[in-house]
């Protein structure tokens, strides 16, 4: 087994084996796939400040649902300033209105943000990811997104499509937790590539690699996938994350 390439990232946690240099090579062949089956013509949604609010309504949360009431809570109240000074109690109610799941602590989230974009950066949200994630409701993911779809910077965003669908192309260990699998991507994929990854794979997720019964037969991927190749399983991803504090 090949020897770690650097820091705390290591070959040994892979289930098959692979040098650093193969397993680069077939990343990048990877992302150029994804790309070419799953491309986008925009990859912005809008601004900063509509990116993160976007994202605290996702979490945990199906897209058409989130889309929707991301749409109607700007509909309604309209910008920044109007919502940093709407009451929490009134936030929570808009959401527990329209199906928002956790609105008690996202209606919280959304207004306290604000408020802090608009007092602490002058409206403006931060493009630091370390300033990002000190905003309520926003963690690494949601602040990789921000970075991505809300200032087009190169990030690499890990939801559970990514988180999954990294594992089982095997370009990041089983059961490593999100942030060492963010890790293994920006070693592996070239960086001008990041801001491609979370979405081309999202939407494979979605309409290929599903969690239950993933259509192997018909995916691109397959000659580069050792998930289809039976090098990796689901029982080897299942199970608690090493390293993860959860």
């Amino acid at each position: 087994m090949a020897e770690a390439k650097s820091g705390s990232l290591s070959l040994e946690k892979f289930t098959f084996d692979e040098s650093w240099e193969e397993k680069r090579k077939r990343a990048e062949r990877i992302v150029k796939i994804l790309m070419e089956t799953h491309p986008r013509e925009k990859l912005l949604i809008g601004d900063p400040y509509r990116t993160l609010i976007h994202c605290i309504i996702s979490q945990r949360m199906r897209d058409e649902v989130t889309y929707k009431v991301w749409e109607r809570l700007f509909e309604r109240y309209g910008d920044i300033h109007r919502i940093a000074n709407t009451p929490v109690e009134e936030m929570q109610e808009f959401l527990k209105k329209n199906g928002v799941g956790l609105w008690k602590t996202k209606g919280e989230w959304i207004v306290r943000a604000s408020q802090i974009i608009l007092e602490k950066y002058g409206g403006r949200v931060p493009d630091d990811i370390r300033e990002l994630m000190n905003l309520p409701g926003i963690g690494r993911k949601c602040a990789n997104i921000v970075l991505a779809y809300g200032f087009g910077r190169q990030a690499i965003p890990v939801d559970t499509h990514v988180n999954r669908i990294s594992k089982r192309l095997g370009l990041a260990p089983p059961r490593v937790p999100p942030e060492k699998v963010e890790e293994y991507l920006a070693e592996l994929i070239p960086y001008e590539k990041w801001i491609y990854v979370n979405h081309a794979m999202v939407d494979h997720g979605k309409r290929i690699c599903n969690p239950i019964r993933p259509k192997c037969n018909e995916c691109p991927l397959r000659e580069l996938c050792p998930y289809a190749k039976g090098l990796v399983t689901d029982a080897d991803i299942k199970g608690k994350a090493q390293g993860s504090h959860s």
